[in-house]
């Protein structure tokens, strides 16, 4: 028994309690362990990485999101199927607010009449600015083709805008958005089909016309130049030529008379260009003559005189004047009924 235990002293002096088990570093370690009370806390993570990764996450949402919104007002105006469905109507609630009329010879490159027919009492409009943009589907052109007009009247003979007028005309063909104004803030729109361009009609002059009519004269018209209202009901260009009896053009025979200021001349000479045809009429003595003699002062222009009328065609026409054999005016009118 007693070598037994001998023999298990030196076993265990062999392995746990001779030598030396512990580096000097380690004894270190151990020591500064035992004498110090504080605790090592794990390391937490850094404030203001998180911020910057929650700041970053936030955008990048916020960029997915808005880019989505973009592309959605993008394929809006550039037209989805339902907006760019041709419609001379615009309804709020199935109720129409207002209709277009446009001309049907409508063509691109060339200006033509719009009949715009409100359907709200006229105190909508009163004092208001209206206008109204074209946008065209294919290309995304906008373009301003009535500048802000500002409303006092309601249309003549009506109680409010049952009848604005307008020309005006968009370049290419296809399907254009016009979209109307008041003061600015949107009132609603109509999609229009305009047609291709027409092929220009060569200016061919009548047999019978006066020798000092050139076909160049009629490259000179100002379509833009629009005759206004000026003087006693004098229709025309104030201070160079004007007609009594134009205010309400029709194609109905009438009797309009005459006015040319500064100048002496002794004849008139009235040629009737009508736009879209590119044809050429006369219109005085109701289409039977070119020329008639011009009387003394009236209404405060140096000639004047009288003349039965009258237009072959509705459309818009230019009425070159010549006095005495030489272009002396151009009084552009629509004539409708």
């Amino acid at each position: 028994m007693e070598s037994k235990l001998k023999e298990l002293k030196n076993a265990m002096d062999s392995t746990t309690h001779k030598g030396l088990h512990f580096t000097e570093f380690q004894k270190n370690k151990i020591r500064n362990a035992v004498h110090t009370n504080r605790t090592v806390k794990t390391k937490s993570p850094n404030t203001f990485v998180i911020f910057l990764m929650t700041t970053f996450a936030i955008c990048l949402i916020g960029f997915f999101v808005s880019t989505e919104f973009l592309i959605k007002q993008n394929e809006t105006i550039n037209g989805s199927p339902d907006t760019w469905q041709v419609t001379h109507d615009y309804k709020e609630n199935q109720k129409v607010v207002f209709s277009i009329f446009p001309d049907p010879e409508l063509h691109a490159g060339k200006p033509y009449g719009y009949i715009f027919s409100f359907k709200e009492p006229f105190d909508i409009f009163k004092e208001k600015e209206l206008s109204i943009l074209a946008v065209h589907k294919e290309t995304g052109q906008r373009i301003e083709v009535l500048s802000p007009q500002k409303i006092t009247e309601p249309s003549p003979g009506y109680s409010s805008l049952q009848r604005f007028t307008t020309s005006f005309q968009v370049p290419y063909s296809g399907l254009w958005r016009y979209e109307v104004y008041l003061d600015g803030e949107a009132y609603g729109d109509v999609v229009v089909s305009v047609a291709e361009k027409e092929e220009e009609t060569p200016v061919v002059l009548p047999k019978d016309i006066p020798d000092y009519v050139k076909k160049s004269d009629f490259d000179k018209i100002n379509w833009d130049r629009k005759a206004s209202i000026f003087g006693r009901n004098i229709i025309g260009n104030e201070h160079q030529s004007g007609i009594i009896g134009a205010d309400m053009p029709s194609l109905t025979p009438q009797k309009w008379m005459w006015h040319l200021w500064d100048t002496e001349a002794s004849e008139l000479t009235v040629v009737g260009y009508h736009r879209t045809t590119g044809t050429i009429h006369p219109v005085l003595n109701n289409g039977e003559s070119w020329t008639i003699p011009l009387g003394g002062e009236n209404n405060g222009a140096d000639v004047h005189t009288p003349s039965a009328v009258t237009i072959p065609e509705r459309g818009e026409w230019a009425f070159v004047l010549y006095g005495d054999g030489k272009l002396f005016d151009v009084i552009v009118l629509g004539i409708e009924k």
